[in-house]
């Protein structure tokens, strides 16, 4: 198995592309066309958990519109020619606060690469939770 094969880190760089401009855009029809319509398919996003193509597409029906972004850094890596990891870090420009995104893509036959599963996240200030080391 081939990792980073070139040509497959363009088509899920072009993949990543057509979801970035219909965010941009809340172009609803490309952002549920982006994701595997299935019931297995997941979405945790900054404020909700979503399971199944039918939850996510409720989601982005009651979206007016997403916050502006600006791009800081895309990482995408490839296994082989049907799989692609995608991350983004991005800072809103509204607020600018830091957003994480990683999607998980596979090409599936007969209709091409779909998002099978994603992670939004802000970046957080210190986590309670964690105890630094003395």
């Amino acid at each position: 198995m081939q990792i980073d094969d070139p040509a497959v880190i363009a088509e899920a760089r072009a993949v990543f592309d057509r979801y970035e401009r219909a965010i941009a855009e809340n172009d609803t029809a490309v952002l549920d066309d982006s994701f595997w319509a299935d019931p297995r398919t997941v979405r945790f996003g900054t404020t909700e958990i979503l399971y199944g193509i039918d939850a996510i597409r409720a989601f982005r029906a009651g979206v007016a519109r997403y916050a502006p972004r600006a791009i800081r850094r895309v990482h995408i890596t490839s296994f082989g020619r049907d799989f692609a990891c995608t991350h983004l870090e991005y800072q809103r420009t509204d607020s600018g606060l830091i957003g994480r995104e990683t999607k998980i893509m596979v090409r599936l036959p007969d209709i091409g690469w779909k998002v099978v599963s994603a992670h939004v996240s802000l970046l957080a200030g210190a986590d309670p939770g964690r105890v630094q080391k003395a």
